[in-house]
């Protein structure tokens, strides 16, 4: 069975007004996407759909951890993340039976009001892939046990002292410099 197809909400009689959805995003949903950069996860999402006449607004809020490995000391973790994103779906009837994306704007699409539903998938994995921090750390002093890697954040304490010491000097840039001080 396809996992994405519990994120696809049915349009066709979604009466006005706001409509609560919750998700649980785990590894199954990104297997689903090739490459994905998450892997094993524990996400709750939360959706809030508002249908106005000729409008969707779609309100994501997730929070949970993905299982990554710490760039610091390289021991796997689980990485806290959360965010908040909003999608407006505009009902037009030039588009066809599909969603397409504004071209000046990603947080808007286009839908088709004959549309029967609206498979959120495609969104929530890149708002997830977005939340996802360049450098993969946390402070994780407080978890119990710490899962650092002691033995790589030992060797990289030596390399720190050495970078720390003090740096040699060349005797041409002390030469240049004393000839830029006598303006």
């Amino acid at each position: 069975m396809d996992p994405l197809i519990n994120f696809s909400i049915p349009l066709r009689g979604l009466h006005e007004g706001i409509h609560q959805f919750d998700f649980q995003i785990d590894r199954a949903f990104f297997d689903a996407f090739e490459n994905a950069p998450i892997g094993e996860s524990q996400i709750q999402l939360n959706v809030e759909l508002n249908k106005r006449p000729g409008l969707l607004t779609i309100h994501f809020d997730f929070e949970g951890t993905v299982d990554t490995e710490c760039d610091r000391c390289l021991a796997p973790i689980s990485l806290p993340i959360e965010g908040e994103q909003q999608l407006i779906a505009k009902i037009s009837e030039v588009v066809e039976n599909e969603v397409v994306q504004d071209e000046d704007d990603p947080d808007v699409i286009f839908i088709h009001p004959e549309l029967p539903k609206l498979n959120l998938a495609p969104f929530v994995y890149e708002y997830l892939c977005l939340a996802l921090p360049m450098i993969k750390i946390y402070d994780c002093d407080s978890d119990s046990p710490r899962p650092c890697n002691d033995e790589m954040l030992d060797r990289l304490g030596a390399a720190e002292d050495l970078t720390e010491e003090e740096p040699t000097t060349n005797p041409v840039w002390d030469e240049l410099k004393k000839l830029g001080n006598n303006n």
